[in-house]
C-alpha cells in the first residue's frame, strides 16, 4: 500500500520536474545578455574663424528732445492772438503770441517822458545853473579880496600916523575893526568858492546824474513790461502745446506754449556703475525703435561723472538724428551701445562655449577620431553672437555649436548637417537630446505543454 502510493507521488511530480529542467537547459543554451552598443551623439559643427566682434551694451532708454523751450508769460494779461498751431514749425526769434498790453503801453509811454524830463533837468544842471553860481561865487571872492586889501591899506596907514602923533587913537581902533570885518568877509568868499568847486559841482552833478538814471531805469522797465506781452521763440522747432485759446487769461510762470527741437534726440540710459565705466563719448551706438525696420545710428555724448543717489546707477546720453516720424521724444528705446571691438580676431559663435562648475571656459571641438574634445579657451570680447578666442583654439579647428551642451568629454560624435535656415537664415541654439541606442530585444524560454498524469 505504502508503495502504491509513494509511486503515485513519482509520476505526479515527473512532469513539473521535467518541465523546470528543460527551462533550465534552455537558458543556459541562451547565455549572457548582449552587451549595449556605444553611444554616439549627433552634433553640428563649425570652423574656427576670424572676423570683427565688438561687445555691446544694451539696455531700456527714454528718448529727449535736444533742446526744449516751455514758454510762460512773465505778466498776466488775456491772449490776444496766437500766431501758431500745435505742429507747427518755428524759427528762432519768431513771434508766437500777443497778450493785450494797453496798459502797459500807456505806462511805457508815460515813463518815456519823465526820462525826457529828467535829461532836460540834468543839461540845465550842468550847462547853465552850476556855471552861475560858480560865476557869481567867483566874483564875490575877488571883491572880498579887494576889500580885505584896501582895509589893510587904511589901517597900516592910521598906523604910522598914530605914532607919529598926527592922528588920535580912536582912528586907529576903527580902521582896525574895519580891517577885521573886510578878512572875515574875505575868508567867508573864498571857503564858499571852494566848496562850490570842491563839492558843489560835484554833489550837483551827481544829483542831476541820479534823476536821469532813476528816470531811465523806469523807462526800461516799462518797455520790458510792455515787451512781455509778446511770446517770441527762442530756438528752432516745432510747437508741440498750446493749451490755451484766444480770450483765454495766461497767468504769469504758466506754460503757455512748447517748442522742441527734434531734429536731433537724446536718448537717455541709466546704467550700473561696472558697465557705464567701459564706455566713454563718441562711442557708437543703436536705438531700436519698436516698428521701425532699421536701427538709428547714434553715439554716446555725455557719461554723468556723478551717481544718481536714487538708483545708484550712472546716466548716459546718446545723442542721434531723428530719422522720421517714428522716433519722438517720450517713448521707450531699446539702446546698444558699442563698448570695445577688435578686428580680425580668432571668434566662435558665444552658443559653442560652456563654462566648467569652477567657471572656467571651454568648447567641444570635433576630432578627426570622431570623438568630442573638452578643449579650456581664454576669452576676449564677448557679444550675443560670437566671442572672442584670445587662447586654446586655432583657426580652421571645427567646434561643435549644436549638441555640445553637458557633452561629456571623450564621446563619440556624429557630425549632421544644419537644418534648413529659418527666421531670417539663423540656425536654432537649441541643444538636441544625446542620442540612445536601441535597448537590445530580451529573449524570453517558452516551456513545453504540461503532459497528462
Amino acid at each position: 500500500m505504502i508503495r502504491a502510493n509513494c509511486c503515485a507521488l513519482y509520476y505526479r511530480f515527473l512532469p513539473v520536474s521535467f518541465s523546470l529542467l528543460c527551462g533550465l537547459t534552455l537558458l543556459q543554451g541562451c547565455g549572457s545578455p548582449e552587451k549595449e552598443a556605444e553611444p554616439v551623439a549627433p552634433v553640428q559643427v563649425a570652423p574656427v574663424q576670424r572676423a570683427s566682434v565688438a561687445q555691446t551694451i544694451s539696455a531700456d532708454a527714454v528718448i529727449f528732445p535736444l533742446q526744449q523751450a516751455v514758454l510762460a508769460p512773465k505778466i498776466t494779461s488775456s491772449v490776444k492772438k496766437f500766431y501758431v498751431q500745435r505742429g507747427a514749425h518755428v524759427k528762432k526769434g519768431q513771434l508766437l503770441a500777443d497778450l493785450e498790453s494797453a496798459d502797459l503801453a500807456g505806462a511805457a509811454q508815460q515813463s518815456k517822458g519823465e526820462y525826457e524830463q529828467a535829461q532836460a533837468g540834468y543839461t540845465t544842471t550842468t550847462e547853465s545853473s552850476l556855471p552861475q553860481e560858480l560865476d557869481k561865487a567867483k566874483l564875490d571872492a575877488a571883491a572880498a579880496k579887494v576889500n580885505f586889501d584896501a582895509q589893510q591899506q587904511i589901517y597900516d596907514s592910521r598906523k604910522n600916523l598914530f605914532a607919529q602923533g598926527a592922528i588920535s587913537r580912536k582912528d586907529v581902533d576903527a580902521a582896525e575893526v574895519a580891517l577885521a570885518q573886510a578878512r572875515s568877509q574875505n575868508d567867508q568868499a573864498q571857503k564858499q568858492l571852494n566848496d562850490l568847486l570842491r563839492i558843489g559841482k560835484e554833489q550837483q552833478l551827481k544829483a542831476a546824474s541820479g534823476q536821469l538814471t532813476a528816470a531811465l531805469g523806469k523807462y526800461q522797465s516799462a518797455q520790458a513790461m510792455l515787451c512781455y506781452s509778446k511770446i517770441y521763440s527762442p530756438i528752432d522747432g516745432v510747437v508741440t502745446d498750446r493749451p490755451l485759446y484766444t480770450g483765454d487769461m495766461a497767468n504769469a510762470n504758466q506754460p503757455l506754449i512748447t517748442v522742441m527741437d527734434t531734429s536731433k534726440l537724446i536718448a537717455k540710459v541709466h546704467l550700473p556703475q561696472n558697465a557705464a565705466s567701459q564706455l566713454k563719448v563718441g562711442d557708437a551706438a543703436e536705438l531700436h525703435v519698436p516698428g521701425a525696420h532699421e536701427p538709428t545710428k547714434g553715439r554716446v555724448t555725455l557719461v554723468s561723472p556723478a551717481v544718481d543717489p536714487g538708483s545708484t546707477t550712472i546716466e548716459v546720453w546718446v545723442e542721434a538724428i531723428n530719422p522720421g516720424p517714428e522716433l519722438k521724444p517720450g517713448i521707450s528705446v531699446s539702446v546698444d551701445i558699442v563698448a570695445k571691438s577688435a578686428k580680425n580676431v580668432i571668434v566662435v559663435p558665444t552658443s559653442a562655449v560652456f563654462k566648467t562648475p569652477e567657471g572656467a571656459n571651454y568648447v567641444m571641438v570635433a576630432g578627426n577620431d570622431g570623438v568630442a574634445h573638452q578643449t579650456d579657451v581664454k576669452l576676449g570680447i564677448q557679444n550675443k553672437d560670437n566671442s572672442e578666442i584670445v587662447s586654446g583654439l586655432k583657426e580652421g579647428e571645427p567646434v561643435i555649436t549644436v549638441g555640445g551642451y553637458a557633452l561629456p568629454d571623450k564621446t563619440k560624435i556624429k557630425v549632421e548637417a544644419a537644418p534648413a535656415a529659418e527666421n531670417g537664415g539663423e540656425n536654432s541654439t537649441e541643444t538636441p537630446e544625446k542620442s540612445q541606442p536601441p535597448a537590445p530585444e530580451k529573449k524570453t524560454a517558452t516551456p513545453p505543454a504540461k503532459g497528462k498524469e
